[in-house]
């Protein structure tokens, strides 16, 4: 009867489906009934629509986003708007697992280094999303998730305006691992209340920071060892 969200890092827009293939076998449940909160890119690009089909979506447009036409801002805001109506509905049922990317968006590799790592959390997404939680009249629990799986479909190196970018697909290892849970209540307890929201927001993301490490040692080293004994 509780709600659950999952707070992640965010690497391709293939992310519901691979999260739902990982869990099918030993969480069908779960898989199947996972809502993902989704930028618009998932329904508009062609090449991206298919990976969306058969999942629970709540579209949202991204702030990175909102203002690349500038005549469709309000539009976008309505939208968005619309979402939150629907999530906070949803929420208040109870019994809901809810994915969000709380960086607004995919991750990218570091310019200099080369090496890919979870984009920064927007502390107002993860906010709003505690706020929704705690309004919905339904216990609710955070958990942050890492999601390693850029190498299937990286996106550009740069954040695109247009639809349309080039993109590679190919094979390659995918994992996922979710901490604990983390409260905010013992957060804002050790803090001043105006830093209680940013000091949460970075607890949950160096929580994806560490497992994410953790994933790609373990899925770089598989793959390693594979390669060394064919």
């Amino acid at each position: 009867g509780h709600n659950v969200v999952l707070i992640s890092n965010h690497q391709t827009e293939a992310d519901p489906i691979i999260i739902s293939l990982l869990l099918e076998k030993t969480n069908p449940h779960i898989a199947e009934n996972m809502i993902f909160v989704a930028g618009d890119r998932v329904i508009t690009d062609p090449l991206c629509k298919p990976f969306s089909m058969g999942r629970n979506l709540l579209c949202v447009y991204s702030k990175k986003h909102m203002y690349d036409i500038p005549e469709l801002a309000e539009m976008k805001r309505k939208a968005n708007t619309r979402s939150l109506k629907e999530m906070a509905l949803l929420l208040r049922g109870g019994s809901k697992i809810v994915w969000i990317a709380a960086s607004g968006g995919r991750d990218r590799p570091d310019p200099f280094t080369e090496e890919w790592y979870p984009a920064l959390f927007d502390s107002s997404s993860v906010d709003n999303m505690r706020r929704l939680i705690e309004h919905s009249g339904t216990p609710g629990h955070v958990y942050p998730l890492a999601l390693l799986c850029y190498d299937i479909m990286p996106p550009p190196r740069q954040v695109e305006k247009e639809i349309g970018e080039k993109r590679i697909i190919t094979f390659h290892g995918a994992g996922l691992s979710i901490a604990p849970q983390i409260s905010f209540p013992e957060i804002a307890a050790a803090c001043e209340e105006s830093e209680a929201k940013d000091v949460y927001s970075q607890a949950l993301y160096n929580s994806v920071s560490e497992q994410y490490n953790v994933l790609k040692s373990a899925i770089h080293g598989k793959q390693g060892l594979e390669a060394s004994t064919a």
